[in-house]
């Protein structure tokens, strides 16, 4: 492994990351109530449990408190969990989400944006898991 690698897989450099991130969601999702005030008018009843937006915040929960954990204490409770929990947790496998992502026409640039950029936080969150018990596991090997 180079000096590069090994500097790009630094989780502490992913930690900052995922905080920058965390704060550029805050601010995103502020950005995005108009949008969502449009959406939430638009929603139709049907025979889904949950509407679009729901949908997000329910991921937006889950995603964003893993950052908040890792930003707080630089680590998850029950890491393995939370590591096959973000594996499954494919935002466009959310069959509300993927109509309104791919089918919505133009509009909603916003909230569309929003989308990507969690899920991007979601795979940051799982490669700074990952790198973090690679670290673990050459530690107790050094040992």
């Amino acid at each position: 492994m180079t000096k590069a690698t090994l500097n790009t897989q630094n989780p502490e450099i992913t930690r900052n990351y995922i905080t920058h991130l965390l704060q550029q969601l805050t601010d995103d999702y502020k950005n995005t109530k108009e949008e969502r005030k449009k959406l939430a008018s638009l929603s139709p009843a049907s025979d889904e449990e949950f509407t679009v937006l729901e949908e997000i915040e329910l991921l937006t929960v889950d995603i964003r408190g893993y950052a908040s954990q890792i930003q707080a204490r630089g680590r998850i409770e029950n890491e393995q969990q939370a590591i096959e929990r973000l594996q499954t947790m494919h935002v466009f496998d959310v069959p509300s989400v993927a109509q309104f992502y791919f089918v919505a026409d133009g509009d909603y640039k916003q909230i569309k944006a929003y989308i990507r950029m969690l899920d991007y936080l979601r795979l940051l969150i799982l490669e700074y898991l990952r790198s973090c018990q690679n670290l673990q596991q050459e530690s107790a090997q050094i040992e």
